[in-house]
């Protein structure tokens, strides 16, 4: 058998495909060792900004007198068959320490008792209130406000995705800030404050973004987080690394540069005006969030504005991360081609003679290292494994590439992880650390290559299928955060620190 295999290697070797795979081999180590370069620079420079930040604002974020000057803002809450959840998150806005805000929520077409749930919870009654059309959507069937919350109005209209009900929601919004939550999300009294504050110190800010953690694990009590908690499941748990290694050195590498490309669809602060006038939300895009920064970007570049797109790592909005692969592979394809197709149809950007840091190295990075990624891992992966197989690359060099690819991971994460410890420490018991520190090390076995095929999936189905458009990209929650609720307080307490909304002038 072996005389066999022997003459198999020897012919497969003499062919040129084949001979042309292993020297590419080669190109996927380059690959591999140039990315982690790259993630070990963005992981140093946000561990400088971290410490920074953390001297500079930690103990008093905003003195007290300050705090009357913070320009009053527009939640938009875009809700699309979410009864079990969106009533939590409606209180937990409620509880927002902040002078002036309102709660526009946008029911997109709910097929559930989204919009009957927040009627009852909140005494809401349609209200003859003029509907200005600035901005497209779908028909809207009425405008609805609250009794007993002055600051809550809810638009109902027919189903047009996740943009369309920005849309919808901007077209009624107050006032020049606006923020925009995901209906499972659950935010914290001081996060909409300290999200904000760019504003206040920069006069050139057109929008900032705040941390996203997971919610899984936690315990939300009448609106408000009465507990931090790990996820008790493995899948919700990897997800919980992830999003500390995304936001905590991933946007905070590029924020202090002003190239940063993405701020979270689940919370984020834009000023109004600025992004009507680039025609607010695109409609053709799964990605609606990561497509609006780099608008944003490129028309303020085109412009010759100065301008500041910035992220915060200290405001934290706790959502529920999918805990069945089916919800999470969905959920990942789907932001990869959103990817795609924000990079692609803003690609004027890239190398452009006003691009700056944004287009000349951000664009370039998004490109190569996130969208074409997976597609260069997935395949050096696969042909490593298979040459070695067949004894066409040796076995040891396709064990070290393995091993320091996960290696590399391994690093990654644990940074990430010790970013969190030393500065916020939100996981402060000793056992939620040694917990934390497992799933940073485990994630990489089996989680980061199921996320890779994903977005490798996500980009050839960007590339080869048809994309169904006004889609939400479902997934299955359990809301086993929350507890069941106690009887609502008298309004005037569920109205503290937020005023009666001034009249549009």
């Amino acid at each position: 058998m072996s005389g066999y295999l022997h003459v198999i290697v020897t012919y497969l070797q003499q062919v040129p495909w084949v001979r042309l795979m292993v020297s590419l081999q080669w190109v996927f180590i380059a690959y591999f060792a140039a990315i982690n370069i790259a993630y070990l620079i963005l992981n140093y420079i946000s561990a400088f900004q971290i410490a920074r930040y953390m001297r500079e604002y930690r103990a008093n974020y905003l003195p007290r007198g300050l705090r009357e000057y913070q320009p009053p803002v527009s939640i938009i809450l875009p809700a699309y068959n979410e009864e079990t959840s969106v009533v939590s998150s409606v209180r937990s806005l409620l509880n927002t320490v902040y002078p002036e805000y309102e709660i526009v929520i946008v029911n997109d077409g709910s097929s559930d008792d989204t919009r009957q749930a927040l009627i009852d919870a909140f005494g809401l009654v349609q209200v003859p209130e003029a509907y200005r059309c600035r901005l497209q959507s779908a028909p809207v069937h009425g405008v609805y406000a609250s009794a007993s919350h002055p600051n809550i109005r809810m638009v109902d209209k027919d189903n047009g995705g996740k943009a369309d009900a920005i849309n919808a929601g901007l077209n009624c919004v107050r006032y020049p800030l606006f923020c925009v939550i995901d209906a499972d999300s659950i935010l914290q009294p001081e996060s909409l404050s300290r999200v904000v504050r760019p504003f206040l110190e920069d006069g050139r800010v057109v929008a900032s973004g705040g941390v996203v953690r997971v919610l899984n694990g936690c315990t939300v009590k009448n609106g408000m987080l009465s507990k931090v908690g790990l996820p008790d499941r493995f899948l919700p748990g990897f997800q919980l690394v992830e999003y500390l290694r995304a936001f905590l050195f991933g946007r905070m590498g590029w924020s202090p540069v002003n190239a940063l490309l993405i701020i979270s669809g689940a919370f984020g602060v834009f000023y109004k005006e600025r992004v009507i006038a680039i025609g607010g939300y695109r409609l053709d895009t799964v990605g609606e969030d990561m497509d609006l920064v780099i608008r944003l970007h490129r028309n303020l570049r085109e412009e010759e504005r100065d301008y500041r797109i910035v992220f915060v790592p200290d405001p934290v909005c706790w959502t529920e991360a999918p805990s069945d692969l089916a919800s999470l592979g969905a959920q990942r394809i789907r932001w990869q081609r959103g990817l795609a197709e924000s990079l692609w149809s803003n690609l004027r950007l890239m190398f452009s003679r006003r691009g700056g840091i944004a287009g000349w190295i951000a664009f370039p990075f998004m490109l190569l290292f996130e969208f074409l990624g997976p597609v260069i891992e997935v395949t050096g992966y696969v042909s490593m494994i298979v040459l070695a197989v067949l004894g066409l690359v040796p076995l040891e060099t396709a064990l070290i590439f393995l091993a320091a690819a996960v290696g590399m991971g391994i690093l990654l994460s644990v940074n990430a992880m010790l970013l969190e410890e030393i500065s916020f420490r939100l996981y402060s018991r000793p056992t939620q650390q040694m917990k934390l520190f497992a799933l940073a090390v485990l994630e990489n076995f089996g989680y980061r290559q199921m996320n890779s095929w994903w977005r490798f999936v996500g980009t050839l189905r960007w590339l080869f299928g048809k994309q169904k458009r006004h889609n939400w990209g479902r997934i299955k929650r359990d809301g086993s955060w929350q507890q069941v609720p106690e009887p609502a307080p008298p309004p005037e307490v569920m109205m503290a620190g937020a005023s009666r909304p001034r009249t549009q002038k």
